[in-house]
């Protein structure tokens, strides 16, 4: 059934128009990450609507982001093939585009509201590393952002993966890292680790979380990305690679920087309401 599930990159037929299986994961894990951050709002003194209210500049926002990015490092073939440029269902998205125009959207929006933007990015971070790892899943469906070439022994005997992934990862008769599920697998262990910092009394001050999340995920990401035969490039270098460099020394940098110089910065389990 997982198998027959995710054969193919269209889920149905609506009207006419083919639903792929890429925009109803990336849609789910979006959904669930909404729920919980509404719900933590909510924990922490703020109305639900405002969570609501946020993601509903944040993501449509986030997934322009996303895609301009990845359309500028691959501008020669899209300035060649214009109608392509709005074919987000074939892949072609960015993280790291979309997490910095929602972040600049997040900051925009929280000083229109008064509101500390660190606090507000501490509630979503966990959350945005949970969509990403189900997220990672319609790449799968997609056959899509895999590693280089290994063998089906390696698949099977070595990292013992089931058959449905197995069979998924054999493109053209060839077998590929499942790199989609290296990053859904950091992020799902990284959630775990950023909610259990975070929920322990006085483990971590404002902003904090927010950094962890930065290094977490740039870490794991600056090694996966080593992996994958579809990487965008700046001259001779991987760009994801470069900014997650960038994101794991300068979020240690802070976080360093927050432990010994903001001695009277509030811990997030102190933090109860707006003001901040």
């Amino acid at each position: 059934m997982q198998h027959l599930l995710l054969s193919y990159p269209v889920a149905f037929h609506l009207f006419g128009i083919p639903i792929h299986w890429y925009g109803i994961i990336i849609a789910v894990g979006m959904l669930i990450a909404i729920e919980w951050i509404a719900r933590e709002l909510r924990l922490k003194g703020f109305s639900e609507e405002m969570g609501y209210d946020l993601v509903l500049w944040g993501i449509p926002i986030g997934f322009i982001g996303a895609r301009l990015y990845y359309v500028l490092f691959q501008w020669p073939y899209y300035a060649a093939h214009p109608g392509e440029i709005l074919q987000i269902w074939n892949g072609g998205i960015a993280i790291y585009g979309g997490v910095i125009a929602g972040a600049i959207t997040l900051f925009v929006y929280c000083r229109k509201k008064k509101i500390n933007p660190l606090l507000m990015t501490d509630v979503i971070a966990p959350y945005l590393l949970l969509a990403q790892a189900i997220g990672r899943w319609g790449n799968f469906a997609n056959q899509e952002a895999h590693g280089g070439a290994v063998s089906e022994s390696f698949l099977r005997n070595t990292l013992h993966l089931p058959a449905f992934i197995v069979d998924r990862m054999q493109i053209g008769g060839i077998y590929y890292h499942p790199t989609f599920l290296y990053e859904s697998l950091w992020s799902l262990l990284g959630v775990a680790v950023i909610m259990w910092l975070r929920g322990r009394n006085r483990a971590l001050k404002l902003g904090e979380t927010t950094l962890l999340y930065f290094i977490w995920y740039a870490f794991g990401r600056f090694f996966i990305e080593g992996l994958r035969t579809d990487s965008l490039w700046l001259g001779p270098f991987r760009v994801s690679q470069l900014l997650s460099l960038i994101f794991v020394i300068g979020g240690m940098g802070l976080f360093i920087w927050s432990r010994r110089k903001r001695q009277d910065a509030p811990y997030y389990t102190d933090i109860y309401g707006p003001n901040v």
